[in-house]
Order: C-alpha cells, then structure tokens, then sequence
C-alpha cells in the first residue's frame, strides 16, 4: 500500500511490536481511498499522531518482526522524531542477511534510537531530511548513519529516500505534519 506515503512515515524508522487495532486500520483506510483516488479534489485527508503510531507499529512488525519495539512517533511542524528499542542484529536477520561473528558482536542487543526528520513537500513532490540520530545516546552521522541506512533500513524499506526529493503520487499535492497530526493535501 503506498509505497511512497509508507516511505514518508517510515523515514525516521521508529517501530515496534504491537497488536494490530482500529486506529491502523483507520490509516489502511484512508491511504487505500487515497490511492484508488477516491478522496475528493481539494480534499485533506488527516491522520492522528495515536492513528500513525498504530499504523507504523503494525507495519513494522509485518516488515522486521522482534528486532524493533517499544516505538513512539512524536509530530511537530513539518518534522517527526521516532523513538524505539532496536536489536540491529534481529532487523539484520528479518532480512535474511548473513552478518559476519564481529560485525554481530558490535551490533547485537537492544539499544535505544532516536531520529528526527524534517519534511518539505510542494507541487506533488517531497523531500525528507534526516536531521539527528542517535544510537545508545550517541550522535551518528557520516559513514556510520550512510552504514546503517544500507544495511538495516533500505533492505527493508528500498523506496525511502532521505535527502532526495520523490513524487507523491495519488493526486497529492502536499503532505504537512503538525504536533497533532499529518495531513494529506488532495490536488484540486
């Protein structure tokens, strides 16, 4: 569903095990009416911050399985930080990717991440920037952010795109986040 709207809510990569409930399956529906093009010319399609939580949680346990729980999504103005307890070796496994003995010694066990990204969309396009991450409460950036992005979250996730701008598709004119939630800005 939406691979590009996923891309979006997924930038920041904070997810985690939850049981599937109304508040995702309110999202599923709204991105579904979306995408077959359903939604009205001119229309706003708004998505709760407690909806987006459910609907990332679901839709990482489909993709990761146990290697990332306890998320938080937390919505500003146009930027969403994500928090989650992340055992790098289990998402590196979900992928079904062999990791060498030290490799697996440096990433194994649960740490704590934290990623903001911000958003800039216009004229059916978007760009997500990754501001700040943080693993164990250590800064990460350079050639250890450009590691992990290769190895745990484009494996998962090869539509998103950080730094790049992307068309939305589905009639979308612009997405806007605000601390209270997300809003999708139909084409009129």
């Amino acid at each position: 569903m939406g691979a590009r709207i996923l891309a979006l809510f997924l930038a920041a990569a904070a997810a985690s095990l939850a049981a599937p409930d109304s508040l995702s399956a309110s999202v599923t529906r709204k991105l579904d009416s979306i995408e077959r093009g359903q939604v009205k010319p001119g229309a706003v399609v708004r998505f709760s911050s407690a909806e987006l939580n459910a609907w990332v949680r679901d839709a990482a346990r489909t993709a990761i399985g146990d290697g990332l729980r306890q998320s938080n999504l937390r919505l500003g103005y146009n930027t969403v930080n994500g928090y989650a307890l992340v055992d790098f070796l289990k998402v590196r496994h979900s992928t079904g990717a062999e990791t060498n003995w030290l490799v697996a010694k440096l990433i194994q066990g649960e740490k704590q991440v934290v990623a903001r990204a911000g958003l800039e969309s216009a004229n059916g396009r978007a760009t997500v920037h990754l501001q700040r991450a943080e693993i164990g409460g250590l800064a990460v950036s350079g050639a250890v952010l450009d590691f992990l992005m290769r190895n745990f979250v484009l494996p998962i996730f090869p539509e998103v795109k950080i730094d790049e701008p992307f068309d939305l598709g589905y009639r979308i004119e612009r997405i806007e986040l605000t601390p209270m939630e997300a809003r999708i800005y139909i084409k009129k």
